[in-house]
């Protein structure tokens, strides 16, 4: 038996559309045994057959990352079942060789990056930057009941937007790399906000609009976790309590970076 497990993601960090994502601690785990058969059509089970056939083999997965909530909860399947392929074929390919793997499945690289190679992630091109272990900043996810799909909430974007919101979202994106590379708390806070994604997915996330027009003390910004409805806000400390008696129906955690990408946890005979 072995198991191996992998992170949620927050994808965009604001104006970081397609591009930024950051792994979070909360994690869903695969165990692995020999024996038995999976569900080929699962998409764990089809990332896995990537790089090894998934015959004789049993596949338990365990589910913490709530589905359909901009968390990543694919992204993180399919980089177990490509972690746990790649195992049981012998091979260590590099974060970006699972990327381009686990792409065609996932489809979202600001989402697969970070669940790959964990920390703050940039990617491009199908390349990944990992450009830095943490965020100048405490993240605590308010996550609703409701549902979101990732794409149905892409069909509401535009095929263009107005010059002046390109601009004004290529600034945030500068000053969003910015603070990631040097940990500034006062320029990530400057770079909270979006009109490339964010606005168009708001009838979908009341709680971004909600939360940014009065922040809880101890804040200083608010984003959409991926396609929402999740959002992400960020503090200066853990002002979990404060958020969660604001929104007693909504489950609120703090979800700080996690350092690790998908990986092998234990081993048994």
């Amino acid at each position: 038996m072995t198991r191996f497990r992998a992170p949620a993601t927050t994808a965009n960090l604001g104006p970081g559309f397609d591009v930024a994502g950051a792994a979070l601690e909360l994690w869903n785990e695969l165990e692995l045994t020999e024996g038995g058969g999976g569900d080929e059509s699962h998409l764990g089970v089809r990332a896995f057959s990537a790089y090894a056939s998934p015959a004789g083999w049993t596949f338990e997965w365990t589910s913490r990352i709530p589905r359909e909530r901009g968390l990543g909860s694919s992204a993180a399947i399919v980089a177990l079942g490509l972690v746990a392929g790649a195992w049981v074929a012998g091979i260590s390919p590099s974060a970006e060789e699972l990327l381009e793997a686990g792409l065609p499945l996932e489809g979202h690289a600001d989402n697969l990056a970070p669940a790959l190679a964990g920390g703050v992630c940039l990617t491009w091109d199908g390349r990944i930057a990992r450009v830095a272990d943490d965020l100048p900043a405490t993240p605590i996810a308010v996550i609703p009941e409701a549902q979101v799909s990732t794409a149905e909430s892409r069909q509401a974007l535009p095929d263009s937007v107005p010059r002046e919101d390109a601009v004004f979202t290529v600034a945030r994106a500068a000053l969003l790399g910015a603070a990631i590379a040097s940990g500034d708390a006062p320029l990530f806070a400057a770079s909270h906000d979006d009109r490339l994604h964010e606005p168009y997915r708001a009838p979908t996330a009341p709680l971004l609009a909600e939360l940014r027009a009065d922040l809880p003390d101890g804040a200083f910004g608010v984003t959409l976790s991926g396609s929402g409805p999740t959002v992400i806000v960020w503090t200066e400390r853990d002002i979990s309590e404060e958020v969660h008696a604001r929104y007693p129906r909504h489950d609120v955690r703090v979800l700080r970076v996690a350092r690790d990408g998908a990986g092998l946890t234990t081993t048994a005979g």
